[in-house]
């Protein structure tokens, strides 16, 4: 058994790696808070990337605004590396994104309070800044009580009008 194992993984038939997308392109839109549109410039190709572990205000929400005004600051007309861990049920790949100097800026998004971290399986490194960030009552937790974009999304959804179906 084992050597019939050690043949499928020599030959390649049998892939237990994890390899994830790298992509190194230049970031020519910010969608919002946490979404870019990123060029791959030597394929002419763009893909959509959403930050993954964060998730911002919608742009209608308090705070949506600042924090795609700080991703554009951040990153709008860089150059960087795109490291996919996953893409959502949209396709959209969900990634870290870092600039060239180094910089993540999920934790400078989750600094400044314009972050939640992600509903499902937090990071705790992100979590320790998220609560630092809502203790000194920065951006969105100058409200006491502000609303997720996740919980934000679905109250909109059922807003919209069976009839416009």
């Amino acid at each position: 058994m084992n050597i019939v194992l050690i043949i499928f993984l020599n030959c390649g038939l049998l892939n237990l790696s994890t390899t994830k997308e790298v992509l190194i392109g230049k970031v020519v839109d910010v969608y919002d808070g946490n979404t870019i549109e990123l060029l791959l410039i030597k394929e002419n190709v763009s893909y959509k990337i959403e930050l993954a572990g964060i998730n911002c205000p919608e742009i209608d929400q308090p705070f949506g605004l600042e924090a795609k005004r700080v991703l554009e600051k951040s990153l709008m007309g860089e150059k960087v590396e795109v490291l996919v861990e996953r893409k959502n049920r949209w396709g959209i790949r969900q990634a870290v994104i870092t600039t060239q100097s180094g910089e993540d800026p999920r934790l400078k998004l989750l600094a400044e309070g314009l972050a939640w971290t992600s509903e499902k399986d937090p990071i705790l490194e992100f979590e320790s800044i998220r609560k630092e960030a809502k203790m000194k009552h920065k951006g969105l937790w100058k409200s006491e009580d502000p609303t997720p974009p996740w919980i934000f999304r679905r109250q909109q959804t059922l807003l919209v009008s069976k009839s416009s179906w």
